[in-house]
């Protein structure tokens, strides 16, 4: 990479996509480091000279924002600005060699296996004692940790097993100690994330152990909230559901994407469970742990949605009340088994539907949030924006879900990362509104 007694060029990360990709970011970003091979990741940072492209290859929406990425990097290279250009990532694994193909201006493309290789090229050697030692870009008090890589799920529109491979889970020993590192660094609140949490242990200890894990990561010093996201309905391992009732720090929040509520669309979509027993679940959870939150996520047009198939589905929306939704309009994905179904949807009614769905689902948040005015909540307080500390309940994930603004002057001398009992005053479709219940002065 560079001459005897000459400083290392400078490396600049640029992550897209998911919390999971920002998990492998920071790795790299550590690893680097721990070579003396300065770097940088987040902001653009034109000083730097080589660039590295963390891609997102989920659905065509993100990989277009890839393609766009790179090309701009292209663009740069050409006009001198950067000297090399390396492109990693889900994007980077499943198409490769047609990327390589189309884009020859980049050095080199990488898979999401490909760390030691990767590293390798950039001027450092792989350590494998720097597990759990990573350095995290979010902001300090919160850190994403990923309990497993890949999925042995069938579901038939997702390509993930393609680009990450089968399920992988990490020791439990791992990532307690990569919770105790974390938590030395001002780390208080973890994010649990994986393609399927609820998989968790399987492959490595020959039975579910999520709530092993949860026992275990609840110990650590410093840590006040674990959140739990992507969780997988079929074969739900219920019992986590004590203990997100009875443990404090692990929070009365789920993430579970559910993708449909038809029983005709979950069968095209392999899901393995059927609309009754999705209720059920959804059910045995709320009874189990009372005040918790539940997020889902679902896919608008996917082939043969039919009208009385959407109707179902708004039918389940109105009658379940999440108190966090999202939607994706369908995307035909190649080597999927849905690829191999008519996507016989069009794109203007996917659009048409799924913004009927948020629209009721803007109306559910605003009246569950209405029901909030009077109580007072634990807010983690985050930044101080436009004369308002911004925060997040512990109902709600960083990045995606709703915020609580509390005018500044109220809150006095506080740091971002402060836990503070707001008294909730207002309240919009996606926002929270309060003031603090004690003196913060």
């Amino acid at each position: 990479m560079r001459a005897r007694g000459t400083a290392p060029a400078r490396v600049h990360v640029v992550t897209l996509g998911c919390s999971k990709n920002t998990v492998d970011s920071e790795n790299l970003v550590t690893q680097l480091k721990a070579g003396n091979i300065p770097v940088t990741h987040g902001t653009a940072d034109k000083g730097a000279r080589i660039w590295v492209v963390n891609t997102c290859g989920f659905v065509e929406q993100a990989k277009q924002e890839s393609i766009d990425t790179i090309l701009g990097c292209i663009d740069a290279k050409e006009a001198g600005q950067i000297d090399k250009l390396y492109v990693t990532g889900c994007l980077s694994h499943r198409y490769r060699d047609q990327l390589e193909e189309e884009m020859p201006q980049v050095d080199a493309f990488f898979g999401t296996m490909e760390l030691p290789r990767l590293l390798k090229t950039l001027g450092a050697d792989y350590r494998h004692e720097l597990l759990g030692e990573r350095l995290i870009s979010t902001p300090r008090h919160t850190a994403f940790m990923k309990i497993a890589e890949g999925c042995n799920r069938p579901c038939a529109f997702c390509a993930i097993p393609l680009m990450r491979g089968r399920h992988v889970s990490r020791p439990i020993e791992e990532l307690v100690n990569e919770a105790q590192n974390l938590a030395k660094k001002g780390v208080k609140e973890l994010v649990l994330i994986a393609q399927d949490l609820t998989y968790y242990g399987l492959d490595l200890y020959g039975s579910r152990r999520l709530s092993d894990l949860l026992v275990e990561l609840a110990q650590t010093s410093g840590i006040q909230w674990i959140r739990l996201q992507y969780a997988y309905p079929s074969q739900f391992p219920t019992d986590i559901l004590p203990i997100m009732r009875d443990v404090p720090s692990i929070c009365r929040y789920l993430d579970m994407p559910l993708q449909h509520a038809s029983d005709p669309m979950l069968r095209q979509m392999r899901r393995g469970i059927t609309a009754a027993r999705t209720e059920h679940l959804l059910d045995e959870i709320r009874r189990q742990v009372p005040g918790i939150h539940l997020r889902t996520t679902l896919i608008s047009g996917f082939p043969g949605e039919s009208n009385a198939d959407h109707a179902t589905l708004m039918k389940f929306v109105a009658r379940q009340k999440f108190d966090r939704l999202g939607v994706f309009t369908y995307s035909h994905e190649e080597n999927t088994a849905a690829f191999n179904l008519t996507d016989d949807v069009p794109a203007a009614l996917k659009e048409e539907r799924m913004e009927e769905i948020m629209a009721l689902q803007q109306e559910i948040s605003q009246e569950l949030n209405e029901q909030k005015i009077g109580q007072v909540l634990t807010v983690l307080m985050e930044r101080r924006e436009s004369g308002f500390w911004v925060g997040r309940t512990e109902f709600d994930s960083p990045e995606v879900d709703n915020e609580v603004l509390v005018d500044a002057e109220a809150c006095g001398n506080i740091e971002p990362g402060t836990f503070v009992p707001i008294r909730i005053t207002g309240a919009e479709a996606f926002d929270l509104y309060g003031v603090p219940v004690l003196d913060m002065a």
